[in-house]
């Protein structure tokens, strides 16, 4: 099984090295040795290998150091570090330079090989994908996205690769640019495409409720469940489970959350079945989750695990020529939503939008193209149907003079956000460069709760 495939053992200590090629040649690997992290760089550009397996303390030049150089002569080589300081943060650190795993000394000889065969298959499909793709091409449903901008094109590129694997994806980017439209995208031209694609928003639902919504619930497991309850993972299984705004999960649901998708099994609140489940995992947020991590708001360990694959969406304002094609359609389906005849926009409609910034995204586009639609009493929307909120207003003179009291300023500012925003308010508090929660707090402070 392993006959064709090379692996590049890289360590100082000799003896390591002498056990490691007897093991893996008996696995029927080929072997090829070297002493230090330099040794294995001039290795990577003389010949291809399958797999590299490097120990992280070395005298010359040490394995995270080799890794990036390795990395960036070639990215796809997929490589697993050792280390006999079983810190996190050594380990963490290989992985965010491009680590496909780590072990610790001494090496546990099954997890080893688990952890290679996982490594090689992920390799091989990917290959296998891109062939695919060459020779015949994958037929792609492109699942109601619109755009042909370069960067979305790049953007579906991936998404139609990455749908045929089965590896967790983690979707970023602004709130309102379509990262549940390129869930669905992911989980309708994937090989479940067949089985239940199943929504949920961890913003939306509190804690308690959110491992109910997860997990499901045994009759009479809290104060109002008065019938067993099938939880979101099992009605899912076989299928995709999308994740919205992951990043607002307690600590606490983040700890269930990662014990579900490591051991793919789950037990219901009030309940002490252990029930097998086979999702795959997409996830969206609009955070920057490693600021999160490094705060302690985001367990690392969740982290990686949902971030085996990241795709980001681009901000509206980053994709210009698509907004013409966004908003012709959003026109359409408004005008018959609404029983009207329009046909499209005037020019300086058109030239107004496409000058906007969009810190709504494509949701903002939307609402403005409902708004015009619902007002219009013409074929064609005018640039003054269009309600377009302008953000570069200068500070009263009150509040450049100090005539007005901070709390009245915040809470203008609190009001204006959650105006331009349409009411989001997880949109809102990352506007306002504050949490939810905080976000909260304040409108039960000034009485807009």
């Amino acid at each position: 099984m392993n006959a064709d495939s090379t692996v590049l053992v890289v360590d100082d200590d000799q003896a390591h090295r002498t056990m490691l090629r007897t093991l893996l040649s008996g696995w029927g690997y080929t072997i090829f040795e070297a002493d230090d992290g330099d040794t294995a760089i001039r290795e990577v550009y003389e010949r291809p290998f399958d797999l590299i397996l490097m120990d992280i303390r070395m005298l010359r030049i040490s394995g995270l150091e080799a890794l990036s150089k390795i990395k960036e002569f070639n990215p796809s080589i997929p490589i697993i570090i050792m280390t006999a300081f079983s810190s996190v943060e050594t380990a963490v650190e290989g992985l965010k330079k491009g680590a496909y795993d780590y072990l610790t000394k001494p090496l546990d000889f099954d997890e080893l090989r688990l952890a290679m065969e996982r490594a090689m298959d992920h390799t091989k499909l990917r290959e296998e994908n891109r062939r695919l793709r060459e020779s015949l091409g994958i037929r792609f449903d492109r699942h109601n996205i619109i755009g042909r901008s370069t960067s979305m094109e790049r953007l579906l590129e991936t998404v139609a690769q990455v749908a045929q694997a089965d590896a967790t994806v983690l979707i970023t980017g602004e709130s309102g640019t379509g990262k549940e439209l390129i869930a669905g995208a992911i989980h309708f031209n994937s090989p479940r495409r067949d089985k239940p694609f199943v929504k949920i928003n961890c913003a939306a639902i509190t804690e308690t409720l959110l491992e109910s919504e997860l997990f499901g619930h045994e009759k009479g497991s809290f104060t109002g469940a008065d019938r067993r309850k099938e939880g979101k993972f099992r009605q899912a299984d076989g299928g995709s489970l999308f994740l919205d705004e992951v990043s607002e999960m307690s600590l606490a649901m983040q700890v269930k959350l990662l014990r579900v998708l490591q051991e793919k099994e789950l037990t219901r609140v009030g309940g002490e079945d252990v029930i097998k489940v086979d999702v795959r995992v997409i996830a969206a947020t609009n955070k920057n989750l490693l600021d999160d991590v490094e705060a302690e708001r985001f367990r690392e360990d969740l982290f990686y695990r949902l971030n085996v694959i990241t795709l980001n969406v681009p901000p509206l304002r980053e994709r210009r020529e698509d907004i013409p094609l966004l908003a012709q359609h959003f026109l359409l389906m408004f005008s018959e939503k609404n029983n009207k005849k329009l046909k499209g926009f005037t020019p300086q409609a058109m030239d107004a939008l496409l000058k906007y910034d969009w810190p709504g995204n494509i949701r903002e586009l939307m609402n403005v193209v409902e708004r015009g639609v619902v007002l219009s009493r013409a074929l064609y929307l005018d640039e003054h149907d269009l309600a377009l909120i302008e953000r570069t207003e200068a500070p009263s003179k009150e509040i450049l003079n100090g005539d007005v009291p901070l709390e009245a300023v915040e809470k203008a500012t609190i009001l204006k956000t959650l105006e331009a925003t349409s009411g989001n308010k997880s949109e809102a508090a990352r506007r306002l460069g504050i949490t939810r929660k905080t976000l909260h707090k304040k409108l039960r402070k000034y009485g807009m709760m």
